[in-house]
């Protein structure tokens, strides 16, 4: 088992959001951050201000978009 090492988070840009319920900030290996809201069950892209759908969650944790 193998691990890699991503690059680091603009802690200006993504900022902790646990006051509204959110977890993060969360890199993927797309470069992609996004936040987990625990009670959507869905990430959130803080960039676009909408919610992760299932398929397009997969292709950024597998780093098949960027």
């Amino acid at each position: 088992m193998g691990y890699k090492v991503l690059g680091q988070i603009d802690r200006e840009r993504y900022t902790d959001m646990s006051a509204e319920g959110l977890e993060g900030p969360f890199m993927f290996e797309s470069g992609k951050v996004l936040y987990y809201d625990k009670a959507e069950g869905k990430y959130y892209d803080r960039d676009t201000d909408f919610y992760v759908d299932h398929k397009e969650m997969w292709n950024i944790h597998y780093g098949l978009t960027k």
